[in-house]
């Protein structure tokens, strides 16, 4: 593999002599569109700032200050940067943002990111990839959006719920002396609300501030009962900003499992709910009891079986309400995921404005954030508690008797701007032009294209992470302890650790033989067998490929072996079309820069190679013109139930597919693609289209 800095030779556009011939070819060739129409605004061509759909591209495309390797356009060719690398070889890629906080930027977007489709509609607040008004509900989604709301919401309220237990517990007495005295003045001076309000205001101004007035500390080390130093429930404090303090191998990897068992352990509850556990009346040690596998594990119909159990009768023919509440309960799902998605976006676009990251601006954002807080102080000084009273009581009064009034003005509302209550959401407002973490993500992606230097996808590895504490500087770590303190709690106890691993060896010998673990056995016994019939259904899906079935095609390579793992990228991705083994290549600096796929990589050209190509056999399959791309879409390589049992049986990764679809509404699908996500997040940044998620 080559070494970060290699410079690829990328290839010209396949001429339309040659596109004419493949279309009497036995893979098939699409009809491609070459017209001029088709050029788009590429980081070669030059333009004005007005020639950019969004904002994201002006600012992918602006002269930075502060730059990284992916950030300097120095060749016209594709720059390989470190991909399939080890971190410690990637230079730095974006000036002002560490490696390690860009690469937890993009691992959480390819979570979230799963469909998206190019827009033409105004955007009112300058950045594209919003999330449309009509996205398609699924449960995937929503764990995702939940996922999200654990890290940005909970994880950031669980910090403050902290702070304020240390405030409390005089542990610092120097800080809660300050805050206790400053609110004593402004009590006796009758001035809270505009200290509250100026405090506000400094805090968002004034970034220093910050940890002068809350100093930072790791939030698995602070109690949140008693302000004081703790043992971090993971044991060892191996990550700052995880409420376990639970090992990681790349920053930010704790909370993101945090937040997949946080989910987990919700449905987990619901399920055990549904079911029916209660384990407090089980009769003690029942063979038979301890033999069998927990509902809950397997998720098969519980709540039917405890129906049957109890002498009921779990028929949908006998319980007329199971469907009409099925349906009224996945009617609601879709608002309630928009509602989460929105209290993420909100909270991380209010984080993006105090604490911006380059390119965005850095001053504007806060100004305007404390202009919208400054007339509090104004108001709080010339209002009287009791003109505040009359104020709120007319209000809830006016309120109360005024229907009539309001929804005729609300009518007259809709009839003259139709579009008031969006120009009212914060994001087009007070927060316009401050992007979410998806379209800061987006953007950052889109400076790499624009200097022909594709970021590297995060680095992965199938090591554990390492069982030992992450360092703590002096900034890290304010607390009012002592040095020992904070060693002894950041460490694990080895007497502790003894102790518990003799407690475990004594419980494991107090348990029943394994002999005598039939449940365990009939697991492995289905569990050999499924495997086998998978690998026998794989096998029967060849022989159907060969005589034309579509759905046995999608299904090949969905199980890599270790062989056909192979480094990818930028430019060449491994995957199939129709079935067929090739790869999916991007040509950039073509004059109408495509996505194509052949039978042969192209060694970073971004054109397959004639000569490692039978003769027979057609150049290239199908060729697109990235701004010609409506639509993206992640597709499985299996179905959610067959990957879950794959996944199960054989413990491996399913490879799964992409869906483009292009202006013309032709549909190009590609499965098996190892580093499909990687695919993705290029094709989505090369072009320019205003991309809209659904």
């Amino acid at each position: 593999m080559p070494m970060p800095g290699y410079v690829f030779r990328d290839g010209q556009p396949i001429p339309d002599s040659e596109l004419k011939e493949q279309q009497d070819g036995h893979l098939g060739a699409s009809r491609v569109s070459t017209s001029a129409s088709s050029a788009m605004n590429t980081p070669t061509s030059s333009a004005t700032d007005g020639d950019h759909p969004t904002d994201s591209h002006a600012l992918a495309n602006a002269d930075h200050g502060e730059k990284g390797a992916a950030q300097v356009n120095e060749h016209e060719t594709i720059k390989n940067l470190g991909w399939n690398e080890h971190p410690t070889n990637v230079p730095d890629l974006v000036g002002g943002l560490e490696n390690e906080e860009l690469w937890t930027l993009i691992r959480r977007y390819n979570k979230q990111m799963y469909h998206v489709k190019a827009t033409k509609a105004p955007l009112l607040g300058g950045l594209d990839l919003n999330i449309a008004d009509e996205d398609e509900f699924s449960p995937d989604k929503l764990r995702a959006n939940v996922e999200r709301l654990y890290m940005t919401v909970i994880i950031g309220l669980m910090g403050f719920g902290k702070h304020i237990a240390r405030l409390r517990s005089w542990r610092e007495p120097r800080r809660t002396g300050a805050f206790a005295a400053v609110y004593i003045v402004a009590w006796i001076l009758n001035l809270l609300i505009p200290t509250f309000f100026t405090i506000l205001v400094v805090l968002i101004v004034y970034p220093p501030s910050r940890p002068i007035l809350f100093p930072p500390a790791p939030l698995a080390l602070v109690d949140s009962s008693t302000g004081g130093v703790q043992s971090p429930k993971a044991g060892v404090l191996g990550s700052h900003d995880s409420a376990t303090g639970a090992p990681e191998k790349h920053k930010g990897e704790a909370v993101e499992q945090e937040a997949s068992n946080f989910v987990t352990g919700i449905g987990s509850i619901a399920l055990s709910s549904a079911t029916g556990k209660h384990e407090q009346g089980d009769p003690d040690n029942d063979p038979l009891n301890k033999s069998v596998p927990d509902p809950t594990h397997l998720a098969m119909r519980g709540a039917d079986a405890k129906t049957s159990a109890q002498g009921g009768t779990p028929s949908e023919h006998h319980d007329k309400t199971k469907q009409p509440m099925e349906d009224a309960m996945w009617g609601k799902m879709r608002p309630v995921m928009h509602v989460i998605g929105d209290i993420s976006d909100g909270w991380e676009r209010f984080g993006n404005a105090l604490s911006p990251t380059a390119p965005f601006p850095k001053e504007r954002p806060r100004l305007i954030l404390a202009a919208a807080v400054l007339p509090g102080v104004l108001v709080s000084l010339l209002t009287t508690s009791a003109m505040f009273m009359k104020v709120t009581t007319f209000g809830v009064g006016a309120g109360f008797f005024s229907d009539p009034l309001i929804w005729r003005g609300l009518d007259w509302l809709n009839r003259t701007y139709p579009d008031w209550q969006k120009l009212l959401e914060i994001r087009n407002s007070i927060l316009k032009g401050v992007p979410t973490n998806a379209q800061l993500t987006i953007t950052l992606l889109r400076i790499g294209e624009a200097n022909k230097a594709p970021l590297p996808p995060p680095p992965s590895s199938d090591e554990p992470p390492p069982n030992h504490p992450k360092a703590l500087h002096g900034d890290d770590v304010a607390l009012d302890a002592s040095h020992d303190e904070i060693q002894a709690a950041i460490h694990e106890d080895p007497a502790e650790k003894e102790a518990a691993e003799v407690a475990a060896a004594t419980a494991a010998g107090a348990e029943e033989k394994p002999k005598h673990r039939h449940g365990q056995h009939i697991l492995n016994f289905f569990k050999g067998t499924t495997k086998t019939g998978v690998e026998t259904k794989l096998g029967v899906d060849k022989v159907r490929a060969i005589v034309g079935s579509t759905h046995a095609k999608n299904h090949l390579g969905v199980l890599p072996k270790a062989e056909e793992i192979v480094p990818q990228g930028p430019v060449d991705f491994k995957g199939r079309y129709k079935g067929h083994k090739g790869w999916i290549n991007l040509s950039t600096a073509a004059t109408i820069p495509c996505v194509s796929w052949s039978k042969a990589s192209s060694d970073g050209t971004g054109l397959a190679v004639e000569h490692t190509i039978d003769k027979h056999e057609k150049h290239v399959a199908f060729k697109v013109p990235i701004q010609d791309i409506q639509e993206l879409k992640k597709v499985g390589g299996l179905g959610w139930k067959a990957k879950i049992v794959v996944g199960w049986a054989t413990g491996k990764t399913v490879a799964d597919g992409l869906e483009i679809v292009d202006k013309g509404g032709d549909v190009w699908k590609l499965t098996a693609i190892q580093d499909r996500d990687e695919l993705f997040n290029r094709l989505i940044a090369i072009g320019g289209q205003k991309w809209e998620s659904w």
